[in-house]
């Protein structure tokens, strides 16, 4: 084998070379700081902050991903070269979160058939576009209840690297479910294998592992079946599913992992078992009965009430192919429901916004609102701050995003005229920032 012939370069070529790379580094990095650096300044008629309390004729300075100053426009002075965003007759508000989403879902879910036809990669691909949908409808922060195939976990990856548009997301990947239960498929032969909706596991030591393995593979939160469900076949709402001791071994490997557990729960006695496990929500909690309601003020414990999709259910479910025995289940819980959350409402259960998005409500989330208003007793301040302040300390990230302050996210949104007067205005969002880029702006 010949050696190599090393090439010398003359001195004046080594220099040209070793400048334009100086110069190239020089160029790309303050280019660099200078995006990391950019700055906005939004002025607005209102500005409702999240934690309850409002500011006229307000402005916030963002610098990059972060809010840097926020108070009465005559106070704040405009940095040179700022893009200024005049924002006259709106309301600005911290961007929403949805804290029950099931973003992989498509707008054909028939109950829990869709598993007999699809996987992970029609879910990866749903998601994708129902994102976007959920981002321009003004929420910048989700919590996703379950999806297969860790579909939800890509997807909060992807978004988070900009890749795809979308919000930010925290997710449960699989949810965990009993044999026979609300994230099992019943009714079909035994000898035909059918994967459940969630992952199906039984026994605390399963359970272990299985949370083990969620996190291992990414999962923000682990999401467990406490009782049987609407779209479910072969189980009812009011039963409860996992025992005692098979909760409390999700809940304390959880927590040993850093994690909450979220508990899906209908029925009251598994909605108590459930919080007394030390769960951190209850979603749904459509039949919480009084000791349920003194239980969770005692535990702190969150009801996320999802209430538009009962509603929808009801009313569309034929047509959008949702089985008869849905249908019914929903007929028979839905007067139960307005009662008991209601009263857990007006009696101070702590409530974060959600909506169970799934199907085709994948970006009219917003809608949940007004049912929340004519459901619980609500004010729109109190739906608000539920879907903001309230829903980022159920997340543990009130330190970061909720309230629209100085050095939290620039995750912010503006709709026409005033959302406190009328509550449906958020469903007609013109303006949407997260982490201080701008995802939608009417006037544009």
């Amino acid at each position: 084998m010949k050696p190599r012939r090393l090439i010398a370069y003359p001195a004046h070529t080594l220099r040209s070379f070793l400048c334009l790379t100086l110069l190239w580094s020089f160029f790309t990095t303050n280019d660099a700081s200078a995006q990391s650096d950019q700055v906005t300044v939004i002025k607005a008629d209102k500005v409702i902050i999240g934690d309850g309390t409002t500011m006229n004729s307000a402005s916030l300075v963002i610098i990059g991903d972060r809010i840097s100053k926020i108070g009465p426009s005559t106070s704040i002075e405009i940095p040179t070269g700022a893009n200024v965003i005049d924002l006259s007759n709106h309301t600005v508000l911290p961007g929403l979160m949805d804290m029950h989403t099931h973003i992989n879902s498509s707008d054909h879910d028939g109950g829990d058939m869709s598993v007999l036809r699809e996987h992970g990669a029609h879910g990866a691909i749903y998601g994708v576009v129902n994102a976007e949908k959920t981002l321009q409808a003004g929420f910048t922060t989700i919590r996703n209840a379950g999806a297969l195939h860790y579909a939800d976990v890509a997807l909060r990856d992807l978004i988070a690297q900009g890749i795809v548009p979308g919000p930010r997301m925290y997710v449960a990947a699989a949810s965990l479910g009993i044999t026979g239960g609300h994230s099992d498929v019943n009714g079909w032969s035994p000898l035909i294998d059918i994967p459940g909706t969630g992952m199906v596991v039984d026994g605390p030591d399963n359970l272990r592992m299985a949370v083990r393995t969620l996190v291992k593979f990414g999962a923000d939160h682990i999401k467990i079946v406490a009782t049987g469900g609407i779209l479910s076949s072969g189980d009812a709402v009011d039963h409860p599913q996992y025992s005692d001791e098979e909760l409390r071994a999700v809940v304390e490997e959880a927590d040993r992992l850093g994690r909450k557990v979220i508990a899906h729960a209908h029925g009251a006695e598994g909605l108590k078992a459930a919080v007394r496990a030390g769960v951190a929500s209850i979603e749904h909690g459509s039949l919480i009965d009084d000791e349920g309601i003194e239980l969770m003020k005692e535990k702190g414990a969150f009801i996320v009430p999802t209430l538009l999709i009962l509603d929808e259910i009801i009313e569309f479910g034929e047509e959008r192919g949702i089985p008869d025995y849905s249908i019914q289940k929903a007929i028979e819980m839905s007067g139960l429901r307005e009662t008991a959350m209601r009263k857990a409402y007006q009696e101070g259960v702590r409530f974060a916004f959600g909506t169970d998005a799934s199907g085709n409500l994948h970006g009219r989330n917003a809608q949940e609102f007004k049912v929340m208003i004519e459901t619980l007793g609500a004010t729109p301040m109190q739906v608000i701050k539920n879907a903001t302040s309230d829903a980022a300390e159920l997340l543990g990230i009130l330190d970061q995003v909720g309230t629209l302050e100085a050095g939290k996210w620039a995750d912010l949104i503006a709709v026409p005229g005033n959302p406190l007067d009328d509550i449906t205005l958020l469903e007609k969002v013109s303006f949407v920032m997260k982490a201080g880029e701008i995802h939608k702006h009417k006037d544009n």
